[in-house]
């Protein structure tokens, strides 16, 4: 498996091409994932865009396969744009596939450093999609409460509660279902609480009008952390930016609706002559 050597550590990534053998430079795609899952969220992403793009996806810095920092760690926003960066260098995400640029796609706290990578480094950008995401840490509901809950409960009680609020009953089959919450309870507790201490202190919304790139969002329209009203105010201060709103989609959307999401993207891309 490989992975990306750091100085605290080590990002597990993986890099999908199917792309036929006489396209040069196919585009990439790069994903970033959010607080307490891992790249597998992914997976009904990648059938519908791998044959017209080389598909990169890594464990988030805390999480997965990825080396954990531990207690007192010093996270920021510029810290995970620079691991983004570091993985597109390491997949050749940003070589040749078009003027050393790839499109992005973040979900959750991905999709805020999704933003936050387009407003400062959209020289590197093709696109930016973002799903289940808000600007403005003070505007996201329940987080607040993680900390007391894991410090009383533990990380496998926090994820029981948590389910219910990624998916509404009956949204994903139940090997996904039994595999997120696998995977939010196996979660560091240091790295879920910093990274949402980090989120609650963001506030992007000055810098949103500097995002060049074309911009898509993709909501859920029940999700009890990020209302539509945050995200149709991100819609309107990004220049270029389109909304997509899934009904019956709650705060898991990219898993719960990941083929959806990506013939959403695909056409979006498409429509913009980027695919």
């Amino acid at each position: 498996m490989p992975y990306l050597e750091h100085e605290d550590g080590a990002l597990y990534y993986e890099v999908l091409d199917c792309t036929p053998p006489w396209v040069e430079h196919p585009p990439t795609i790069l994903f970033c994932h959010g607080v307490a899952t891992n790249a597998d969220i992914w997976s009904d992403w990648l059938p519908v865009l791998s044959g017209a793009f080389r598909l990169a996806r890594f464990d988030m810095r805390g999480f997965g396969r990825s080396a954990a920092p531990g207690a007192g760690y010093r996270w920021s926003i510029e810290l995970l744009i620079a691991d983004v960066l570091a993985v597109a260098v390491a997949t050749n995400a940003d070589g040749e596939d078009g003027g050393g640029k790839f499109h992005f796609v973040g979900e959750s706290l991905g999709g805020t450093v999704g933003l936050a990578l387009a407003a400062m480094h959209g020289e590197s950008l093709h696109s930016l999609t973002a799903c289940s995401t808000a600007h403005r840490g003070g505007d996201i509901r329940k987080v607040g409460e993680w900390r007391r809950f894991i410090d009383a409960e533990g990380m496998e009680a926090w994820s029981e509660q948590m389910m219910p609020l990624r998916f509404h009953e009956g949204a994903v089959p139940e090997p996904v279902y039994r595999w997120f919450h696998r995977v939010q309870a196996a979660s560091s507790p240091d790295s879920t609480l910093h990274l949402a201490d980090m989120l609650m202190a963001a506030d992007l919304s000055e810098s949103l009008a500097d995002i060049a790139v074309p911009a898509l969002l993709l909501a859920p329209d029940a999700s009890p952390f990020v209302s539509l009203e945050i995200t149709r105010d991100i819609q309107t201060r990004i220049p270029d930016c389109e909304l997509q709103v899934f009904a019956g989609a709650r705060h898991g959307l990219a898993c719960s609706h990941g083929a959806a999401c990506a013939r959403t993207l695909l056409e979006f891309l498409k429509r913009r002559g980027l695919a």
